[in-house]
């Protein structure tokens, strides 16, 4: 496999380092998240701007075609800031979602105000009962006239508060736990029916719980075929996958550099920590779990692109698993060898522990990764 960049996909990273560089600074940060939308407007248009939002989206609608590499070099960069804007809601899932099953006259609706920074999407997919199964929908729509009435309850749905729109899974036919029979919704935010209770994650970000209680949409909102909406639901969470492992890896290298620069200056006895050979063995660990993690995440960049649906999701997993393992460890150590004071809000390094925990569950986490990947191989 080729890793080197094109000079195009340079030009990209450079700017989104420039980006992270000029508005993420842990100080920026920690106002922004502090501010009732927990993000900036003002970035989100700059990132429309820069053509950052049609990224992964074709040509014909008004995107860049991008590829997983393309949105893996973004979330990288993004990481390395914990950047807070949700590109990875709007985008990469709820408009992978609309991209992937929408009809002709929902893609051009959509997509377009995605891209110009101007519709903000979030999908409703997990339940209080789901853990990491996609399949596991409680969540019903019925037929009603021309159109349907959906009654349930989806939890954690990030970015739900700030969405004009919300992608919901819901059940139009068979048993809780079926594959077949899961269908999708566009749901305005303001419909009847609709309510949301919203909070803070812990690692900065924002979602909410959302209760949907006799909520009623005509037939234009079913995305894609009646019944037929897990294995887009899936297509599109690989790719979901795909950039948090990139992000993961752009967040793991900054812990790394600060927690280096930080043994460097600490002293115990008179003399820096960092020349304490025991510390210096476990700082090569560090690099060395983000070295083969960054390894993992372009090759699963590259391999979703495949044709070959079994070898696609054995590469999500096997990444998920190594990175999920990462993650914990370089957070863990990073904390350890700052203090107590590392998890103090002061410090930046305790919101990076946080948002690497936090990515190790999101989508499965390591140990549900590896029965997978295990299953998938055998």
């Amino acid at each position: 496999m080729d890793f080197e960049l094109s000079d195009e996909q340079n030009m990209l990273k450079d700017s989104v380092e420039r980006f992270v560089k000029d508005n993420y600074s842990p100080e920026a940060r920690a106002k922004l998240a502090d501010t009732e939308l927990g993000f900036s407007k003002d970035h989100w248009k700059k990132m429309a701007e820069l053509g950052w939002l049609g990224l992964p989206f074709s040509e014909e609608v008004g995107g860049f075609g991008g590829t997983a590499v393309e949105t893996a070099i973004m979330m990288e960069n993004m990481g390395s800031g914990l950047v807070l804007e949700p590109f990875l809601s709007t985008v990469v899932m709820g408009g992978g979602l609309v991209a992937e099953a929408g009809s002709q006259s929902q893609i051009e609706a959509i997509i377009p105000e995605v891209i110009e920074g101007n519709m903000m999407l979030a999908f409703a997919y997990a339940e209080p009962q789901s853990r990491f199964d996609l399949n596991d929908v409680e969540t019903r729509a019925a037929k009603s006239g021309d159109g349907y009435v959906l009654n349930g309850h989806k939890s954690v749905v990030y970015h739900a508060a700030t969405a004009d729109k919300i992608i919901v899974s819901a059940r139009t036919r068979g048993g809780s736990r079926d594959e077949d029979g899961i269908s999708l919704f566009i749901v305005d935010n303001d419909t009847s029916g609709l309510s949301r209770r919203d909070y803070r994650t812990i690692d900065g970000q924002r979602a909410s719980d959302i209760k949907l209680e006799d909520v009623k949409v005509g037939s234009d909102a079913l995305l894609g075929q009646e019944g037929k909406g897990l294995p887009v639901m899936r297509s599109v969470v690989d790719r979901t996958i795909a950039a948090l492992c990139a992000e993961a890896v752009g967040a793991m290298r900054t812990a790394n550099n600060i927690t280096n620069e930080y043994i460097k200056e600490r002293k115990q006895f008179g003399t820096p920590i960092g020349k304490f050979q025991v510390l210096q063995h476990r700082m090569v660990d560090m690099y060395m779990e983000a070295e083969q993690s960054k390894s993992m995440s372009d090759m699963l960049a590259m391999k979703l692109e495949l044709d070959d649906e079994g070898e696609r999701r054995k590469a999500v997993s096997a990444a998920k698993a190594q990175i999920g393992q990462a993650s914990k460890f370089i957070g863990e150590q990073s904390i350890q060898l700052h203090g107590g004071m590392g998890m103090t809000d002061e410090y930046s390094i305790g919101h990076y522990f946080k948002r690497l925990t936090t990515i190790e569950m999101l989508f499965g986490n390591t140990d549900y990764h590896f029965k997978q990947y295990a299953a998938l191989a055998s």
